[in-house]
């Protein structure tokens, strides 16, 4: 059963690392002191576990059990959990959902099938999607990615999705293209069963936020939860010259973990938290592999920049 039956996903939501140890295996000990870190961020609404921070492609069903398992365990009674369903099939994609509500999460971060990629009609995402919230009665936040990858849902297509599928309270918005962006935030903020957009535009976070976002669900929340907040709460009360400052802040971070190739954002945010004092190692599963010790040096001068210490931001230099 979830601990926070009626969570609504909405606000600041860190999406967590996950840290391994030299071998691969997951470092349950360091885990739980990363995510105890940015549980303790003043503001923060909920976390998010086995998600594309995490490296859920490359976890196990059992191992994603675990996480959430770990998750609960140190944080479960003081935050809402919000679990990632990351499958290429909806049989799997419904075993998780049932996984992450018996664990105890309070809502779903539902991604779109990799299959996807090579073409998708209505049918088949409300079949997806239909199947998963049949499995549980948690909230659902659904991932809309890019179009031109495939995966993203067409407008028309999320709106029969929402229709469809009432468990939809959110989605956590990456379609990449401003002009969709704000018109999904108009269609679905209007609707008469309103559903919140979530922005995962970190690269360009102020001007996502300025358009009238509900909250963020982010990655970069594992590093910078506190510049997060603080420039939400910024904007929420129409305070430009503090935004503005605190956006300059994130800029020298967004600017290394949102370079490319993008598949290395969380293996260079893990970098910015061994600089930090706060990982022990930065290790990833293959097929990702180590940074290069002249990005690593550029990491650790985009976090000095930005003004980070082990505990979180100084933000009373914004």
């Amino acid at each position: 059963m979830p601990r926070f039956r009626n969570f609504e996903p909405t606000g600041v939501i860190p999406a967590c690392l996950l840290p391994f140890h030299d071998d691969l295996s997951i470092d349950d000990a360091a885990y739980k002191r990363h995510i105890a870190q940015v549980a303790a961020t003043q503001g923060i609404s909920a976390i998010t576990v086995n998600a594309h921070a995490s490296e859920v492609a490359s976890c196990s069903f059992e191992e994603q059990a675990k996480v959430l398992d770990l998750t609960m365990e140190e944080v479960g009674d003081k935050l809402p959990v919000v679990h990632g369903v990351y499958a290429d099939g909806s049989l799997e994609a419904t075993r998780i959902a049932r996984m992450a509500a018996i664990g105890g999460a309070s809502a779903l971060l539902v991604f779109p099938p990799n299959p996807f990629t090579m073409g998708q009609r209505p049918e088949m995402a409300i079949a997806h999607v239909s199947r998963i919230a049949e499995a549980t009665d948690l909230p659902i936040v659904l991932f809309q990615y890019p179009l031109a990858g495939g995966q993203g849902y067409p407008v028309d297509t999320l709106l029969r999705l929402i229709s469809a599928v009432p468990q939809i309270r959110a989605i956590k918005d990456w379609c990449n293209n401003v002009p969709q962006h704000e018109t999904q935030i108009r269609l679905l903020q209007a609707l008469s069963r309103p559903v919140r957009v979530l922005s995962t535009h970190s690269a360009w976070l102020m001007s996502s936020l300025v358009l009238g976002c509900d909250g963020l669900l982010s990655g970069m929340g594992s590093v910078a939860a506190d510049l997060q907040v603080a420039l939400f709460q910024a904007v929420r009360e129409g305070s430009l010259p503090r935004a503005q400052a605190i956006n300059e802040r994130l800029r020298p971070l967004t600017e290394v973990f949102y370079d490319a190739p993008a598949v290395d954002m969380h293996n260079r945010m893990k970098e910015a938290l061994v600089a930090l004092g706060r990982l022990p190692r930065a290790v990833v599963r293959p097929p990702l592999v180590k940074l290069s010790s002249d990005e690593i040096a550029r990491i650790a001068r985009a976090v000095a920049r930005a003004g980070l210490t082990t505990s979180g931001a100084r933000l009373e230099a914004a």
